[in-house]
Formats: C-alpha cells, sequence, structure tokens
C-alpha cells in the first residue's frame, strides 16, 4: 500500500510541469551545547541565524531544560528572553526542545518519571507565562525515546504505553496552563508498525501519538526519497493518518554519521540532500497533513558542510 501511493505520487509528480516551489517549512533540532552558546555568546546567536536563514530553516527547536548543572530557564530566564528577541526579529519561529541525553530522559517514560517530565514542561509554561509576547517560545517538541532504554526488548509495549500516558499528562499540563502552544514528539517512523491498546483502543502506535499531541516530528531517517525504504514510503501512514485527523506531519532527516548508511545524508553532499527533499516535497508537499521537514541537527548540520 505504502509502495503503491508512493510510485503513484512521484509519477504524478514527474508528468505535471510545475514552475520550481519554495523549499516548504524547515525546522531544525538545536541541542544542548549549541543552544547554550547561542544564549551565552550573541556571536554565536548571529552566525546560527545567518546560517538558518540561508539554509531556508524558518523554526528553531531550542533546547530549553538543564545541561551542565545550570537551568537558565529557571536561574537565568533573561538570556532566553534575549535570545528569541533576536530570534523572532530575524523571522525565525522558536519551539523549545526537550528531552536530554545529558539527563537521561528517556527515563521518563517510566511511571515514577512521568513527574519529571510535567515539570521539565511546566518550567517552559512558567516561563511564557511570564515573558513578553515577542521573547516567548512559539511551540514545543518533545524528544523522549523509550526505545533507548536497555529494558526496551524485553518491555516494549510496558515502555511505549508509558510514553504514551506520559504524553496525555504533557498534553493535560498545557490545556490546564490556557497557554495556546503547539506541542509534539519526535517519533520514530516505525511505530506506525507496532499496535499497541491504549484507553481501550488498539491502534499503531504513531496513531496514538498523533491522537494526543498537536504534531508529530517524524524521524524519517533515510538518505532517498523514493522506494519502499524510502522517506516519501515511510512517512506515507503518518501524512494519510494526520490527514484524517488533521494534524501535521513534520518530515525528519539526519546528517550525523551513521555506521548504517542509509539512515543519513552524512555520505552524501548538501545537492543530494536538497534533491531528496524536492523529490519528498514533490511526492506529498501537497498533502494537508505536509509541515515540512525537520533537519537533525544543527551543530552536526555546519560539520557535515565543512563550516565547523
Amino acid at each position: 500500500m505504502k509502495r503503491a501511493f508512493a510510485l503513484l505520487a512521484l509519477l504524478l509528480a514527474c508528468a505535471t510541469p510545475q514552475a520550481a516551489e519554495a523549499p516548504g517549512p524547515r525546522a531544525i533540532w538545536t541541542w544542548e551545547e549549541d543552544s547554550s552558546a547561542m544564549l551565552e555568546r550573541p556571536a554565536a546567536a548571529t552566525r546560527a541565524i545567518d546560517f538558518l536563514k540561508a539554509k531556508s530553516v524558518d523554526t528553531v527547536f531550542l533546547y530549553a531544560d538543564a545541561f551542565e548543572g545550570r537551568n537558565p530557564i529557571v536561574s537565568d530566564p533573561a538570556r532566553y528572553r534575549r535570545l528569541l528577541r533576536r530570534l523572532h526579529a530575524s523571522g525565525l519561529r522558536v519551539y523549545a526542545l526537550l528531552g536530554s541525553g545529558y539527563l537521561h530522559t528517556e527515563r521518563y517514560v517510566l511511571p515514577k518519571h512521568h513527574a519529571d517530565a510535567v515539570a521539565m514542561l511546566q518550567r517552559v509554561l512558567d516561563y511564557n507565562r511570564s515573558a513578553a509576547p515577542e521573547e516567548r517560545f512559539d511551540g514545543v517538541n518533545v524528544d523522549i525515546e523509550p526505545h533507548i532504554l536497555a529494558e526496551w526488548p524485553a518491555r516494549k509495549m510496558d515502555l511505549l504505553a508509558g510514553f504514551l500516558d506520559m504524553s496525555d499528562a504533557l498534553m493535560r499540563t498545557v490545556r490546564a496552563s490556557g497557554q495556546a502552544l503547539p506541542v509534539g514528539p519526535a517519533i520514530p517512523f516505525w511505530w506506525d508498525g507496532i499496535q499497541l491498546e491504549w484507553k481501550g483502543r488498539r491502534k499503531a502506535v504513531s496513531q496514538h501519538a498523533q491522537d494526543t499531541y498537536d504534531y508529530v516530528a517524524l524521524m524519517d531517517y533515510r538518505d532517498r526519497a523514493e522506494g519502499g525504504d524510502g522517506i516519501v514510503s515511510h512517512a506515507l501512514d503518518e501524512l494519510q493518518y494526520g490527514e484524517t485527523i488533521g494534524r501535521k506531519v513534520l518530515i525528519g532527516v539526519e546528517t550525523m554519521p551513521n555506521a548504517i548508511k542509509k539512515v543519513s545524508f552524512h555520505h552524501l553532499g548538501e545537492a543530494d540532500l536538497e534533491r531528496e527533499l524536492g523529490e519528498t516535497r514533490d511526492a506529498v508537499g501537497r498533502m494537508p497533513s505536509f509541515g515540512g521537514f525537520v533537519v537533525h541537527h544543527y551543530g552536526s548540520y555546519r560539520k557535515w558542510l565543512g563550516l565547523d
């Protein structure tokens, strides 16, 4: 089904003459070290803004939690206020990026750590409530991946249910705050192949996630658009379901090195990345659920291009 739909979409795109299109919405994950540099050094922020605008990025997923023993969104929120003012003045939207290898937030899917996940989000909500409109986050991206846990092979279904329970708690927290803040998770494309009964309904884990959140950022880590193992094919289930329920899907791509070549564009060049994103856009860009792309991640993207 996926493969047939992808082939049809690509054939239609190739058969219909089209004017050159803009690359479409594009976001970027920006992790602890790079976000901290932008918060602490105006020159680093200037360099990032120039780079992101040159690469057609319009949304920054900016890390907004503790790092190296500090949590400036609580202890020094003026740093975030200054940076968000600059990013917004440059035409960029800013989402708070929550989840961290440094903090091992994959544990937050466990029931005993759900309160930690809620507190992490609450700090962003509290910051937004006290900030001026031009200093506020425009949304939230949650990157908490249960499959990183050592117990994943033995307890996969329990951990996925824990992720969904945590997600439900996060969204209840947002609603209770009264803030109109879109929140979505980073999810792997293969969750659409796992069926799980949750809250009395059995469906793909990806669909449960799409039902719960405002959007999803799909970690669709492949280095080509076409084919049964390509970006388009792996995104179709989420895009089709998003169309049904009125949710956006951002398609994520990788630039970090990976031992499995097809997972990342690292072994290819920038022209290859842009070609495959263009083909993906041509195939699915007219679907109402298509929310653009998200690149992983700012630091590795620069290094891959030889800028650092």
